[in-house]
C-alpha cells in the first residue's frame, strides 16, 4: 500500500540502543547499590532484595531539575580547536 501510514510511528518508540543503555544503568546501581554486598541464602532471597530496591527506588524518585539553561549547556558542548598530530609543526 502506497503512502500508507505506519501502525506505530517510529518517532514515538525510543531506539533500541537508549533502552539497552538505560537497562545497563539502573543494572549497575541495583549491582552496587542493593546486590554486590549482600548475602543470599537462596534465588527467592535475592529476588526479594531486588524487589525491595525496585520499590524504594520509585517511592525516592523525583523528577529531573534542570540546573543551568540550554544556552549554558550548549556552549560547554562547542568543539575547541585544539592541535593534533596531522596539523602541529615539526
Amino acid at each position: 500500500m502506497a503512502g500508507a501510514q505506519p501502525a506505530h510511528p517510529s518517532a514515538l518508540h525510543p531506539h533500541l540502543g537508549v533502552v539497552a543503555e538505560h537497562g545497563e544503568i539502573f543494572f549497575g546501581i541495583i549491582t552496587r547499590q542493593a546486590i554486590r554486598r549482600g548475602t543470599f541464602g537462596s534465588v527467592k532471597d535475592l529476588i526479594a532484595a531486588i524487589e525491595t530496591f525496585i520499590d524504594g527506588w520509585h517511592e525516592r524518585c523525583e523528577p529531573f531539575v534542570w540546573t543551568k539553561t540550554a544556552d549554558q549547556i550548549l556552549s560547554k558542548a562547542k568543539p575547541r580547536h585544539r592541535p593534533t598530530a596531522s596539523n602541529t609543526r615539526h
